[in-house]
């Protein structure tokens, strides 16, 4: 699978939901792609939501990785783990701004046989940076504790304040698994030359049930904190409802043939999604298979090809055998086996019964799901003839991404392209080095 990025444009107006309605369509427009665009997938910021909704007739999709984002950050929001969090990034910015304790943490490093690693800053900005902050100081605990003990790098009153209570220490530990699953979940769904939209239900409801469940003996605060998560993220995505059965991602996960079953589904949501799947089939009309396969064709046109030769054989045999002999007898053609066949049964025996939007999608229910971590695209390369119309639905949903991190990747791009040296781009000019430079 490939991404490109098609267009760039300033947008010097203000940001409402009708400007961005707008210019998605003039871009979709002029470059004919208005009737092809199946869904768009955006972040959850209101005016973007509202004009993907309300002005737009494509399907949209929010931003998986934002909309996971936004569920632990509400599990932040506790205030006893806000407090850690808090008290951790105090602690790792003292080391980055005192030099002193620097060079004292590193020393202490070499001591303790640590890794060389330096300790790393939440950033509110980015992504699953508390779990970086959370795991390099649980690793690097003992030497920053040194540090902090020695007077003569740290006072007394500095070291109170810095120094983290046993406690929070027990809870950054304990939510280290849960954080860096969280983070996984992120990671595998930000790619782009994959599928992975079908995988956000999936993903969720793995979640739901092995990562996020209270576990026996866990502390209090990590407790709630995993509550909290999984409360957002049903309150988010809505996984158990009924209506969630036409979002894009339920479509997507039924025409991977990795999740067809929906196992992670309730009986009601399953039959809701194959309801709304048998409808796109019924819209796409007549079967979209060939009629007949490529090795019938080319045995049909070789028998017609060899029962041509032979035809030409038997004028010019005709012909000299009419100098030689003065006769207009003609040579009788000669069938081999192909040409016979043919001839015998017409090529109306193999053809096969027109196949309806129900018998195609019961046999592909009747099939076994792969395996999760073959391709689904090579399943569907092999089997497209099999399931025509299910092909052309699986063409248009499986390539729909699961997050908009592609598009804050286009932004990074411009933002190396467009800085305070180049600061007098034309827009134009802009959108053309941005077009060089992801689509090269």
């Amino acid at each position: 699978m490939k991404s490109a990025v098609l267009q760039t444009r300033a947008t010097p107006e203000r940001h409402t939901a009708e400007n961005l309605a707008e210019g998605l369509r003039s871009a979709t427009e002029s470059w004919g792609i208005l009737e092809k665009v199946t869904a768009c997938v955006y972040d959850n910021e209101s005016n973007v939501t509202l004009a993907n909704n309300e002005y737009l007739d494509w399907d949209s999709s929010p931003c998986y990785a934002h909309t996971l984002q936004l569920a632990i950050n509400d599990g932040f929001k506790l205030k006893a783990i806000h407090h850690i969090v808090a008290g951790a990034s105090r602690l790792v910015s003292h080391f980055h701004h005192s030099r002193v304790a620097t060079q004292a943490l590193c020393q202490k490093r070499v001591d303790q046989t640590l890794p060389v690693h330096r300790l790393i800053q939440y950033c509110r900005t980015r992504w699953n940076s508390i779990y970086d902050m959370f795991d390099r100081l649980l690793e690097q605990r003992w030497a920053v504790a040194a540090v902090l003990s020695d007077r003569s790098v740290t006072t007394l009153s500095d070291a109170r304040t810095l120094d983290l209570a046993d406690d929070s220490w027990i809870v950054m530990e304990e939510m280290l698994p849960v954080l860096r699953s969280l983070k996984c979940a992120t990671t595998a769904l930000c790619g782009e030359s994959g599928v992975s939209s079908s995988m956000i239900y999936p993903v969720t409801a793995t979640l739901l049930t092995k990562h996020l469940p209270v576990a026996p003996g866990e502390s209090k605060k990590v407790a709630e904190y995993k509550r909290t998560v999984s409360v957002s993220l049903k309150r988010r995505l809505k996984p158990d409802k009924v209506e969630s059965a036409k979002n894009v991602p339920f479509i997507a996960s039924f025409l991977d043939p990795r999740h067809k079953h929906l196992k992670f589904a309730n009986d009601a949501l399953r039959d809701a999604v194959k309801a709304r799947v048998k409808e796109l089939l019924s819209a796409l009309g007549a079967d979209t298979r060939p009629e007949i396969t490529e090795d019938s064709s080319s045995s049909s046109e070789s028998a017609r090809g060899s029962s041509a030769g032979e035809s030409e054989s038997a004028r010019g045999s005709s012909a000299r055998g009419s100098a030689a002999r003065g006769s207009a007898a003609t040579k009788r053609p000669r069938y081999d086996n192909k040409s016979a066949m043919l001839t015998l049964f017409g090529e109306e025996y193999h053809a096969e019964e027109p196949v309806t939007p129900e018998m195609e999608l019961s046999h592909y229910c009747d099939e076994k799901c792969i395996a999760p971590h073959l391709d689904p695209l090579d399943w569907w390369r092999v089997n497209e003839t099999k399931y025509g119309r299910l092909a052309q639905l699986a063409r248009s949903y499986l390539c729909v991404p699961a997050t908009s991190v592609p598009s804050e990747r286009v932004f990074s791009a411009a933002g190396l392209i467009l800085n305070r040296l180049r600061s007098r781009l034309h827009p134009d000019h802009v959108d053309q080095l941005i077009f060089l430079n992801k689509n090269n």
